[in-house]
């Protein structure tokens, strides 16, 4: 999209005009939804599900409408540098904000429910932005996707009382990539993230320096071309998840990405023949299995 803020323009039109009716109803219902808020903040990760929210909130409110970004540690700097490149496309007003979960000893411990202090703390600094600005609803990308998984930053949405339009207008992961491709958001096409604690099992603490660790290991696979992956932390061990059409290409590499990881400080590097699987580490979670919480 060029740059300056967005209006209502005949090619969008003619573009939606061209999707599936029922997503293209989503989206209709989606902006009315917009344009019935007066004026909202949209919490914006840099991903294809918050960055839809944002740019409608953006078209269909203008300067009413404010992205807010973490500049957590935990979010990847390229996540970071992406929020600030769009809203700057789209003409939004963008505000990076620090917040300090890892000063949080029930963050940095990392339970099972470590997202929702995440949020929480995320959610208390947005709170403070919108009393200060009068602005009375904060919005999130949560979609009817993310209700099946263990997400207990969703119970945080619900105490500090933010909204999903994504869920309330019913949108899908493939409704939301297929109206961001038609709308043409650069990140369309961008692979499902998370947070870079997400890397680590539930009960090794979180640190600076481990979340700096690991994204320096994941700039190594996207270096080399890797699409979607995640590399989980097990100590010295570096667990690679790679599409299992990537395989190979890691195999052909391996010296160099042996290497390349060994200076990320791991000693050993496994390829999970499981393949990438997004929210590996709820996996346990999810079937019942006692897990030790670090102190």
């Amino acid at each position: 999209m060029g740059s300056g803020p967005l209006t209502k323009h005949p090619l969008l039109t003619q573009t939606e005009a061209s999707m599936d009716i029922e997503v293209l109803n989503k989206l209709g219902d989606l902006r009315r939804y917009m344009r019935g808020l007066d004026s909202a903040l949209v919490a914006l990760s840099g991903g294809v599900d918050s960055s839809l929210v944002a740019f409608i909130a953006c078209q269909e409110l203008g300067p009413k409408a404010l992205a807010v970004t973490s500049g957590s540690q935990s979010l990847k700097r390229e996540d970071l540098v992406l929020a600030q490149s769009i809203t700057a496309d789209w003409g939004m007003q963008h505000l990076v904000i620090e917040t300090a979960e890892l000063e949080n000893s029930d963050y940095a411990r990392n339970p099972v429910n470590r997202c929702y202090y995440c949020k929480s703390t995320l959610y208390v600094e947005m709170r403070k932005i919108a009393r200060d600005r009068s602005i009375p609803w904060i919005l999130n990308g949560t979609n009817l996707d993310d209700m099946g998984d263990h997400r207990p930053g969703l119970l945080a949405a619900q105490e500090y009382e933010v909204r999903s339009p994504l869920v309330e207008c019913g949108f899908r992961k493939a409704d939301i990539r297929a109206v961001a491709a038609h709308l043409n958001l650069k990140n369309a096409g961008k692979p499902q993230a998370a947070c870079l604690s997400s890397r680590v099992p539930y009960g090794t603490p979180v640190t600076r320096d481990l979340l700096v660790r690991i994204e320096r290991a994941e700039n190594v696979l996207s270096g080399m071309g890797f699409t979607q992956f995640r590399v989980r932390h097990h100590g010295d061990v570096a667990r690679l998840e790679l599409i299992p059409a990537e395989f190979q290409m890691a195999i052909e590499h391996r010296a160099e990405l042996v290497a390349a990881l060994k200076a990320c400080e791991y000693q050993f590097v496994s390829l999970d023949l499981y393949g990438f699987r997004s929210g590996a580490m709820n996996h346990s979670v999810a079937r019942g299995i006692p897990l030790k919480v670090g102190s």
